[in-house]
């Protein structure tokens, strides 16, 4: 790929600029995000150590301001007078996109209600990563932290098991052993992906039938991704939805029955011979 750098190197708008930063390897970082850096007014994180490790590295040199979960109702008002004042600000986390189970929705809210321009660049995402890697179902729900108090985690897992579909959650390492048995009780018919280090050196995935999960000997520490798989043990339908036959319809002259018949039975309950059948019953009738 030739990359455009007449793009990259023409002056920044106006605004607030939400820049994602590496999960773990410092070299998981865009082009253009390091750019957006370099040429912003003042930069927003979590912990100015963690990010003048990053700066350091590119060489990037601007002005960091602590904006967290503890002071950011507090800067509000200041930074929004920077940026009303034609500032170019950029707001990063610790790791990953920035307002994503981290500060800054009160900085993004308050700038919609100001019509200030808010800018998000592409990048890393712990999300994404770990479901890329898992194998489960494309469909999925993000439900943030893991529930800290019992009855929220009973609350919550009772509405996500019903949820036909992958589900991720962050979980701080060293409470991992609490959650286990919550997640067994709830979740017995699927399959567990933990992804601690990600991208690290000592990078991990741990792949388990939820049934055979058992609370860790030893402390993990950080912070982990969890992917929880769709449903299993599906019973098979007897018949096609009409959704599904509209969608075969559609595919029957553009792909072989073998695909299409895969493609279907993928996240369908209906089994293949069913399936299979109605295509050449179609086909034959075309």
């Amino acid at each position: 790929m030739i990359v455009n750098y007449k793009t990259i190197n023409k002056e920044l708008k106006k605004g607030l600029y939400l820049v994602p930063t590496p999960i773990g390897n410092l070299n998981d970082i865009t082009l253009r995000a390091l750019e957006t850096l370099r040429k912003s007014d003042l930069i927003l994180c979590e912990d100015t150590r963690i990010s003048k490790n990053l700066l350091n590295k590119y060489k990037i040199i601007c002005k960091l301001i602590s904006n967290h979960k503890f002071n950011e109702k507090k800067n509000l008002s200041k930074i929004i007078e920077l940026l009303k004042r034609g500032s170019v600000v950029s707001m990063i986390s610790d790791a990953g996109t920035p307002n994503i189970s981290d500060p800054g929705r009160l900085l993004v809210k308050e700038c919609v209600r100001n019509e200030i321009e808010i800018i998000p660049l592409p990048g890393p995402s712990a999300i994404t990563t770990a479901l890329s890697v898992s194998g489960f179902s494309d469909k999925f729900f993000f439900y943030g932290f893991f529930p800290k108090k019992n009855n929220e985690i009973l609350k919550t897992l009772e509405i996500m098991k019903k949820l036909d579909s992958s589900i991720i959650f962050f979980v701080a390492a060293k409470k991992i052993n609490k959650i286990i048995p919550y997640i067994k009780k709830e979740f017995s018919d699927r399959k567990i992906l933990i992804c601690r280090e990600m991208s690290k050196l000592y990078e991990e995935f741990i792949r388990l039938n939820i049934n055979e999960l058992k609370p860790f000997e030893k402390n993990l520490k950080g912070e982990l991704t969890i992917v929880i798989s769709e449903k299993l043990n599906k019973k098979n339908s007897s018949e096609l939805s009409e959704s599904d036959k509209r969608t075969i319809k559609k595919m029957i002259n553009r792909l072989s029955i073998k695909e299409i018949t895969s493609l279907i039975h993928e996240n369908n309950p209906v089994s293949k011979k069913i399936i299979y059948k109605y295509c050449i019953d179609i086909k034959n009738e075309n």
